[in-house]
């Protein structure tokens, strides 16, 4: 398969100063984030949307790249000065496909997943997440061996242009798609560079209502510090939402106290297991919901 890697190269080029977040990087608590700029943002960019996020005391922001990795620089070098202060992770595009029967949209998901990796790095990001692939039909273990082929290909890259985030492959939360809780966790196993995106909703979704107890989140948080290492939990990578579902997965993001999400015992397990990182809000309502989530596991 052909690879074209020149946008990392010219990115590089172009901004040298790559820290080692991995080794540098560490979490003293777990940190409340929102999905893209706060609602009340509205029209500005970021310097508003971090003021936004100051007076309401959230600690960050996951950088929606889902429609294409774009990003000024001039807003790269500002939500790097920031990310002294806040948490910043990304969000890659929603059209990444690692098993695409077809090779050049295998070639252009590598792609942008290094695409991701380069300017998040640049905008202080320590961790990038993406949906990584569908079975299209396909038996597990080849897809799990196809993705993890395709990770090597990536993590290859990153190590090669001194990238240093978190890559992580996020749960998914339809039966389609490649990306449980333990496939995840697998291939979190076999690269240095590869931890899970675990996005609770999703389990929830997927399983058409299980993961919904505090029990069952504590096996999860047991199962990635048993089988990756406590390191899992010391630099962890999360989403929440309220959630909508059907017998064959997520069916759309709702407002956390629009839905059976059980996030109480959620936020009981993450401070029971001393979860530290950052957990991304998706709902609807974005800040608000990101505010009820930090509230109630600041009052445990």
């Amino acid at each position: 398969m052909k690879q074209n890697y020149n946008f990392v190269i010219l990115s590089l080029g172009k901004f040298s100063c790559y820290n080692s977040v991995m080794e540098t990087n560490t979490f003293d608590k777990l940190n409340f984030i929102t999905a893209g700029m706060p609602l009340r943002t509205g029209k500005g960019s970021y310097p508003e949307a971090f003021d936004v996020l100051k007076e309401m005391k959230l600690d960050g922001m996951e950088l929606e790249f889902v429609h294409g990795v774009r990003m000024k620089d001039d807003h790269r070098i500002f939500v790097k000065n920031m990310s002294k202060d806040f948490v910043i992770t990304a969000h890659g595009p929603f059209y990444i496909n690692l098993n695409s029967q077809e090779p050049e949209k295998i070639d252009a998901s590598v792609q942008r997943i290094i695409d991701t990796a380069a300017v998040a790095s640049q905008a202080g990001a320590f961790s990038i997440t993406y949906h990584a692939a569908f079975y299209m039909g396909k038996d597990k273990e080849t897809v799990y061996n196809q993705v993890k082929a395709q990770t090597k290909r990536i993590t290859d890259v990153l190590e090669k242009e001194k990238i240093n985030v978190w890559i992580r492959p996020e749960t998914t939360g339809k039966a389609t798609q490649w990306g449980d809780i333990d496939e995840i966790i697998r291939l979190s196993k076999e690269f240095e560079k590869v931890l899970p995106c675990v996005d609770f909703s999703h389990l929830h979704a997927r399983s058409a209502g299980d993961f919904n107890t505090y029990d069952e989140f504590s096996l999860i948080l047991e199962k990635m510090g048993k089988e990756i290492g406590q390191y899992a939990l010391d630099n962890f990578h999360g989403h929440l939402a309220g959630i909508e579902y059907t017998s064959k997965g997520e069916r759309q993001h709702l407002n956390l106290e629009e839905s059976d999400m059980n996030y109480k015992d959620l936020m009981k397990a993450l401070k029971a297991f001393g979860v530290k990182g950052a957990l991304v809000c998706e709902s609807p309502n974005i800040e608000d919901d990101c505010k009820l989530m930090k509230d109630f596991y600041n009052s445990l």
